[in-house]
């Protein structure tokens, strides 16, 4: 077998112990790597219903047949685990040198089991593991912990590890590495504190290529890669405003998050949006083999460097109607120190002053007040407070709230909503509805076609067909090589090239056919893993976003009174239902599992839930 080690380093932190586990080609044709791997590893192994912060649960960090090797922009690992949010299936991608460490030990999947009876950092150096007391590191930020890492084990040593939100377990804590990456925003976090893992540090002596079909054949398509990469950027010029560009335009198009949703634009949002961002530039931070570098930091207004993106501008800025750029670095800085997900921590705060607004809970935070929101997020990440009732994420509090708090509530299956504000974006909706973790944009983000080559407010289904294809892609094949998806996505690089990297890595030739096939086994085994852990009451409802978002409509300018239509989105609803082969209640039915070969999972959700023929 080439292109995968075909290891899986098992590590079990209650007793100390580790062992090799093998896995063969068949495996990794059917799974492919990263999310695929997570995903039938915790599938197979946890019970349903197990407690997402106890002992039961199992953290997986998994890399892909291309992860690390010398290509653009590879340096990805995924992490996983049953989410302490949602409850379901969780995961999320880091730019790590993980990625080519891990490699080159010898593994292409990490499983952290048990939980150890004092904060430790799991070193791994080839076959060597290693459980290293850190009870010192225990309570610091992330960029402390990070400077200790380099100081015990170099500059160059590999790492993922958590903050304070982790160790305290907030819902949404997320795993960090090198300057601004972080990722699992389900709380990945959240289970690495619980296993009061800080840090997780790998370094490998092996050749990176020593496992590649064509080494010379990879080492060549990759160089031209990073270098046609660059070029482009330097021709589109992308990396000037990176993923801040899209403030000014979803302003335009009045599909931007201000005031927990409520409004879709601001005449301030020129004040964070991309050129203002670049115009503040003090350095630029990327991945691991990253030749369009997306990390534009900034000086914020404590004199941290703080390294932003549109996802942290947009929820930590807009939504919650804070236009002072330097103000919304040090949220995001805080966000990223302590180890909470920026996304989940904008949305949280945003409900948080519209709930007090509506007088719906008492408090005195108020939207646009940036000094009560930095005292806010540090009472999230100790759990100080009304931060306890914050750290739950704001399903959890609505349904302590009531009240139909719920009704703007902005998540889906317990995960905050993205940057993207679609009362008008039936398209865009759908793919929060039914994006595999809960409502992430990483998923399928069609808000570009849709309001660029299709007729907005349409209902067509050609939307669900657009969301299934870029959900293939984007949720499947590149959280399965496990690459970053922006050389395709802004800089249009062409999937053809990814083709041609596996068939460099493995020697296999997989034609698209079979990555979208991998990918629908991806969405139907994540669906499978909410249906298991909720069974009777899992209804299609689950996947709708908001009523905020049908009952609350634009209220200004050109498209002033537009909201989305209820039976409409039903009914776009059940076209992507039928278009992937699941039933009325969003379940793949018998015959759709049989077709992607997965009658074992068929015969077990069984045993939940009635299926479809």
């Amino acid at each position: 077998m080439k292109g995968w080690n075909g290891k899986i380093l098992r590590v079990n932190l209650s007793n100390k112990t580790h062992l090799v586990e093998t896995f063969n080609e068949d495996f990794a044709k059917k799974w492919l790597g990263g999310r695929g791997f997570a995903l039938k590893i915790l599938w197979d192994e946890l019970k349903p219903g197990i407690n997402p912060l106890g002992p039961e649960n199992k953290l997986i960090i998994a890399l892909g047949p291309i992860s690390g090797i010398s290509a653009p922009n590879t340096g990805k690992v995924v992490v996983a685990a049953k989410s302490p949010l949602t409850g379901g299936y969780g995961d999320g991608n880091v730019g790590s040198h993980i990625a080519i460490q891990l490699r080159k030990a010898g593994y292409d999947v990490l499983v952290v089991e048990g939980i150890s009876d004092e904060p430790v950092c799991l070193y791994i150096e080839d076959d060597k593991v290693n459980f290293l007391s850190v009870k010192e590191w225990w309570g610091n930020g992330t960029y402390e912990t990070i400077e200790l890492i380099k100081e015990k084990f170099g500059k160059n040593a590999a790492h993922l590890l958590i903050g304070q939100a982790g160790e305290n377990l907030v819902r949404y804590a997320v795993i960090r590495s090198m300057e601004g990456r972080a990722g699992g925003r389900p709380g990945i976090g959240a289970v690495m504190g619980s296993k009061k893992l800080k840090a997780i540090v790998v370094k490998g002596t092996k050749n990176l290529y020593e496992i590649v079909a064509d080494p010379e054949k990879m080492k060549q398509l990759g160089s031209q890669g990073m270098k046609k990469v660059k070029e482009l950027d330097e021709k589109s010029h992308w990396t000037e405003q990176s993923t801040n560009a899209i403030l000014s335009w979803c302003n335009d198009f009045d599909a931007l998050p201000v005031k927990n949703f409520r409004k879709t634009s601001h005449p301030l949002s020129h004040q964070i949006d991309g050129v203002a961002l670049s115009k503040a530039r003090i350095e630029t931070y990327g991945c691991p083999h990253c030749v369009m570098a997306c990390g534009i930091a900034i000086r914020d207004d404590e004199d941290h460097v703080s390294e932003l993106d549109y996802e942290n501008v947009g929820m930590l800025g807009a939504n919650l109607e804070i236009f002072d750029l330097p103000a919304v670095g040090t949220l995001n800085y805080l966000c990223d120190d302590y180890g909470l997900d920026t996304i989940s921590t904008g949305s949280v705060l945003g409900f948080y002053a519209d709930v007090i607004e509506q007088g719906l809970y008492a408090g005195k935070f108020k939207f646009g007040d940036s000094k009560a929101a930095k005292e806010l997020i540090k009472k999230i990440a100790y759990r100080e407070d009304v931060g306890d009732f914050l750290a739950g994420g704001t399903k959890r509090m609505s349904e302590k709230i009531s009240n139909n708090s719920n009704e703007f509530a902005m998540q889906v299956k317990g995960l905050e909503i993205s940057a993207y504000n679609c009362k008008f974006c039936p398209g865009m909706a759908l793919a929060f509805g039914t994006a595999g973790i809960g409502a992430h944009h990483k998923e399928a983000w069609v808000i570009m076609y849709e309001l660029t080559e299709m007729e907005r407010g349409s209902y067509d289904p050609k939307k669900a067909e657009k969301v299934i294809e870029l959900q293939r892609i984007r949720g499947g094949l590149f959280e399965g090589i496990v690459s970053c998806r922006f050389p395709w996505i802004e800089e249009g690089f062409e999937l053809e090239n990814y083709r041609d990297y596996i068939k460099a890595t493995t020697g296999i030739t997989f034609p698209f056919n079979d990555f979208w096939e991998i990918a629908d086994r991806y969405y139907a085994l994540m669906r499978a893993f909410f249906v298991r852990e909720f069974k009777d009451k899992w209804v299609r409802q689950m996947d709708y976003p908001p009523a905020l978002w049908f009952k609350d409509p634009i209220p200004n300018g050109k498209l002033a009174g537009k909201v989305l239509d209820w039976r409409q989105y039903d009914e776009l609803l059940s076209a992507y239902y039928e278009l992937r082969g699941w039933d009325d209640r969003g379940i793949p039915t018998k015959t759709a599992f049989e077709k992607l070969g997965m009658d074992d999972v068929s015969k077990e959700l069984s045993e939940y839930t009635d299926l479809s023929p």
